[in-house]
């Protein structure tokens, strides 16, 4: 009876080891489309802060006049 409690305690560890790798990825896939949303979102600013710019900035300026 001491084999089948060791060969289930193994299998049980195993199976824990194995969910918590799964859920694991699974998160890092999550936080990884969070990150992508963001980078999203700042690009966005980005490109609607150069739209806004107030006239004369974000241009070449002569500085030999």
């Amino acid at each position: 009876m001491s084999d089948s409690m060791a060969i289930a305690q193994t299998f049980a560890a195993t199976q824990a080891t194995a969910t918590q790798q799964a859920l694991q990825t699974i998160m890092l896939s999550q936080q990884a489309q969070a990150d992508q949303s963001v980078v999203a979102l700042l690009q966005q600013s980005a490109e609607q802060m150069q739209a806004v710019l107030p006239a004369g900035q974000g241009q070449s300026v002569d500085i030999t006049a």
